[in-house]
């Protein structure tokens, strides 16, 4: 809800009608009249602190009226078109007056229209007057325009009206003041005097809301910032870390270029040395071996290295080297005997083979 005036300027004094407004409905809250406070503005009993939005009524005998015939009934192209008809009918032509149209009557196509108009000079003086209560009018009207043509009458009634108005009663002008705001009869705030209030306020609320985009953008790079110096000051730290460690596990490389590629290339060095530091281990091989010793069976050769494990020797018979090759696979994975022969003495040469130590 919303306090809303509208001034009701009359020929010797003013009324203000303070409504409120509820969704679309309105309602009179208070009237107040304002008197003359001799410097050419006016005095009212109230201020008008809660006042959101206001309109303004003039009386007939400030505003000029013509009656024109045009070949068309849409009422932003008759606005278009009526400064040129106005510059011929108009002493000055149309650059020094505000006007607004309305249409009296239509037919086939073509409409008669009520211009209403007045000086720019004489409509900026009044509201100049309204300007030290903080009122800038939203809508500039006339109450007794709107009850001269808001009733079925012939034109020459509307021009008698227009010249010699009836006199309206308070409730009338009340009622009418209610109509206008819904649905304005005539607007004169157009051209240079068109109302602004909406439009600097949404370009001061643009203008914060860029201030704020701003400082957002501000603070965003701020943290993005720090964040940046953060990791560099992290990253510095781990490099220093890594160039730490890499000195104690190699402390023979005084020249430290890249602690990464310097690694890798250590890492291939001991894995071509691999060979010499992995493979079968051959004390436990040969404890393991021990238990496997029979009568009449030694060993010649023992070869033990990572791809196999060969042994030679000499056994009483082929049952003696089956017996072997079972004590053999005990502890070692794939055994084979790769060779058997007899010798002179009828003894048995054999070859065993092995892949390495059972896991």
């Amino acid at each position: 809800m919303r306090d809303i005036a509208f001034f009701d300027l009359k020929s010797e004094d003013l009324s203000v009608y303070i409504m409120s407004r509820k969704g679309g409905s309105y309602r009179l809250q208070d009237t107040l009249l304002a008197s003359e406070d001799g410097k050419g503005s006016f005095d009212l009993p109230r201020k008008l602190e809660d006042v959101k939005d206001s309109y303004l009524s003039l009386p007939l005998s400030l505003l000029n009226f013509r009656i024109l015939e045009l070949p068309f009934s849409d009422r932003e192209r008759i606005r278009e078109v009526l400064p040129f008809e106005l510059d011929s009918l108009i002493l000055g032509g149309s650059e020094g007056i505000v006007f607004d149209a309305s249409i009296l009557r239509e037919s086939n196509g073509k409409s008669n229209v009520l211009v209403s108009y007045i000086t720019k000079e004489e409509l900026k003086k009044l509201l100049e007057r309204l300007t030290p209560l903080k009122v800038d009018p939203r809508i500039v009207t006339s109450v007794e325009l709107a009850f001269a043509i808001g009733m079925p009458s012939s034109e020459e009634r509307i021009t008698r009206l227009l010249l010699e108005p009836e006199p309206l009663g308070e409730e009338d002008r009340k009622a009418i003041a209610i109509k206008e705001m819904e649905s304005p009869t005539i607007n004169l705030r157009r051209g240079e005097l068109s109302f602004t209030a909406d439009a600097e306020k949404a370009k001061k609320q643009l203008k914060v809301s860029a201030i704020l985009g701003i400082l957002l953008s501000l603070v965003f790079l701020s943290d993005v910032a720090v964040r940046i110096v953060t990791t560099k000051r992290e990253i510095s730290s781990v490099r220093e870390e890594i160039r730490k460690t890499y000195s104690s596990v190699f402390p023979q490389d005084k020249k430290i270029v890249n602690e990464l590629y310097q690694m890798k290339a250590h890492q291939k060095e001991l894995k071509e040395k691999e060979n010499a530091y992995i493979g079968v281990d051959p004390l436990r091989f040969f404890l393991d071996l021990v238990p496997t010793n029979r009568p009449g069976v030694f060993f010649s050769e023992v070869t033990v290295d990572r791809e196999r494990i060969l042994l030679k020797g000499e056994c009483p018979s082929l049952s003696d080297l089956q017996q072997v090759k079972t004590d053999l696979e005990k502890f070692l994975a794939a055994v084979d005997i790769s060779d058997a022969k007899p010798t002179a003495s009828n003894r048995i040469l054999f070859t065993v083979i092995a892949k390495g130590r059972k896991p």
